[in-house]
């Protein structure tokens, strides 16, 4: 009887150190931990054109997913047709520092209704990021988001952000201006996306959201409430964020032939 009760406690023991596989997932890892793991698949979207000055402007964030050769970010981050200008390449910027590696991206798959955009770059492998299941998490859940707010100016640097889901609610995908709010947008699908108590600017679009404690990706940042008018928001942050669950990115992967 003594025997089977030290049996009972050594497992017990174990379970919560987290020695065994699978078991009290993220026990011990610490938060800087986390980012650390995150941090190598955060990748910056931008276009490139030799015949232009600055050759590189960046348009948001995205990270790299399935293979190591696929990359996710919001439809909105992709320049549009009528954008494109001087040979322009979309481009994937890779590490960080002055001199990070750029990439040609080819754009797979496009959800225009979720915001997301599936793309594949060249070259080798990177580090993915671990999707969560797809259940929307709780309000209260921490979470955080890594990307790059006010894009390379002085470099490749990510930056993180740390919050909260304060609530989920429907939300309109944004759009560049006014001149793209078509009756289609206006008429477009509601669907409920995480609101996050969290600073974040426009350059975070496409960044993941991710639980500061498991580092599952469970979202992707797509908008930011600005206070007044796009200059004041950077000297005059609101806090207020949307996220698109990874409920349709999962499913984005599964259109692509990818899961």
């Amino acid at each position: 009887m003594i025997e089977n009760q030290k049996c009972i406690f050594y497992i017990c023991l174990i379970y919560m150190v987290g020695i065994l596989p699978g078991v009290a997932y993220g026990a011990g890892v610490e938060f800087p931990d986390v980012v650390r793991k995150i941090t190598p698949s955060v990748v910056a979207f931008a276009t490139y054109s030799p015949l232009r000055s600055p050759r590189v402007v960046m348009r948001g964030t995205g990270f790299v997913v399935y293979d190591g050769l696929h990359v996710i970010t919001n439809a909105h981050v992709l320049p549009r047709d009528s954008d494109l200008k001087y040979n322009d390449r979309i481009s994937v910027l890779i590490g960080r520092g002055r001199n990070p590696d750029r990439r040609t991206a080819k754009v797979i798959r496009v959800d225009k209704e979720h915001d997301l955009a599936l793309l594949k770059i060249e070259g080798d492998k990177i580090f993915k990021v671990t999707l969560g299941s797809g259940g929307l998490a709780p309000e209260g859940t921490d979470i955080a988001v890594t990307g790059f707010p006010i894009g390379a100016v002085l470099g490749l640097f990510p930056v993180t952000h740390k919050g909260i889901v304060a609530a989920l609610t429907p939300i309109v995908i944004p759009q560049p201006s006014a001149r793209y709010l078509d009756p289609k947008i206006i008429r477009q699908t509601r669907y409920d996306v995480y609101q996050l108590d969290i600073t974040a600017f426009p350059g975070n679009s496409g960044s993941p959201m991710y639980n500061v404690r498991s580092g599952k990706v469970e979202g992707i940042l797509n908008s930011v409430a600005v206070k007044g008018t796009k200059e004041n928001v950077l000297s005059k942050p609101s806090g207020i964020s949307f996220a698109i669950p990874v409920v349709y990115l999962h499913n984005l992967l599964r259109d692509a032939g990818l899961k």
